[in-house]
Parts: C-alpha cells; sequence; structure tokens
C-alpha cells in the first residue's frame, strides 16, 4: 500500500485549532484594556475641553454659563450643552460655538437622546462652577476634592451604564484638574 501525504490529519489539525485559540486567549485581555485607555483618554480630553469652553464663555460673556446657584455641582446637561455648541440663544446671544459635540454611541461620548453629554463608557459629565470667583470650589469629584479653579468637570463612574467593578472605577475616573 502506497500512502498519500497530500493531507493534514485530524490530529495536526485540532493541534493548529488549539494553538490558535490558546494565541486569541492571550490577545484579548491585552485588546480590552488598551480598548480602556483609549476611552479613558477620550474622557480625559472631553472633560479638558468641556472646562476650556466654560472658560472661554466666561471669558467673552463676563460671566459663568447658567445661574448663580447655591449649588455649584450639576450634570453636563442639554441646557449646557446647546449653550456651549451655540444651539441656543438664550445664553449665547452672539452663537459663538465654544465646544463641538457629537452624538453618544458605544464607546464614544458625545450627547444622548435627551441632549445630555455622557462619557464613552456611558456614564455621566459633571461640572461646578464658581459663581462667587474666589476661585475655589470645595467638595468636588467623586472623591470630594477641594479644587482652586474656577471651572472643574469630571466623571461618575458609578453612573455608567455597565455598572463597573471597584477597579474598572478607579480606573475610569477623569478629572479637569489634575
Amino acid at each position: 500500500m502506497i500512502r498519500s501525504s497530500r493531507g493534514f490529519t485530524l490530529i495536526e489539525l485540532l493541534i493548529v485549532i488549539a494553538i490558535i485559540g490558546i494565541l486569541m486567549a492571550l490577545l484579548f485581555p491585552a485588546v480590552g484594556s488598551a480598548i480602556d485607555a483609549a476611552r479613558r483618554a477620550q474622557a480625559k480630553n472631553d472633560v479638558t475641553q468641556i472646562a476650556t469652553a466654560i472658560t472661554a464663555y466666561e471669558t467673552e460673556y463676563g460671566r459663568l454659563p447658567g445661574t448663580n446657584s447655591s449649588d455649584n455641582e450639576a450634570t453636563v446637561t442639554k441646557t449646557l450643552v446647546e449653550t456651549l455648541t451655540a444651539q441656543s440663544t438664550n445664553d449665547n446671544p452672539r452663537k459663538i460655538t465654544f465646544i463641538e459635540v457629537n452624538s453618544w454611541k458605544k464607546g464614544k461620548s458625545g450627547t444622548n437622546a435627551s441632549g445630555d453629554f455622557l462619557d464613552p463608557w456611558g456614564g455621566s459629565y459633571y461640572v461646578a462652577l464658581d459663581y462667587n470667583y474666589d476661585n475655589s470650589l470645595t467638595g468636588v469629584g467623586t472623591n470630594n476634592t477641594n479644587v482652586r479653579k474656577k471651572v472643574a468637570v469630571w466623571n461618575d463612574p458609578s453612573s455608567q451604564k455597565d455598572n463597573p467593578s471597584a477597579g474598572q472605577k478607579t480606573r475610569r475616573y477623569v478629572n479637569s484638574w489634575e
């Protein structure tokens, strides 16, 4: 009998498939952490842009957007987004665009259907404004930090849609003052 060696045996194919499976298992955690790092970078960019846009608004109009509130901490709402993107003439009569915001998509930050500005994980951004103009904000952020700035912006990982673990919450927290 002459044996032909043109194909692979079943054992050889199973070994190759097993090796590919092991390599993929090693690759997935690296891909997941790279995606999370990209989302964190996007969120850090967002909080910096929001703070810069509010500061530019204050420079242009001589006051901070919104009303003088006793509670200086609030989410970045549709009203604030419309003011900073020149969609509203109530607080931005010159229609100056201070920030550009896209629609929220999974993994990308932007405004949701309600008009609120969300981070890449689907959580809210928060802003604290110094209406006293003493460059001092007390108890801001998820760590209740005292900040020596006029504007502070941060996200809250507890408000994110996928309910992150404690370690993920620490890695996903970003703010504009550090």
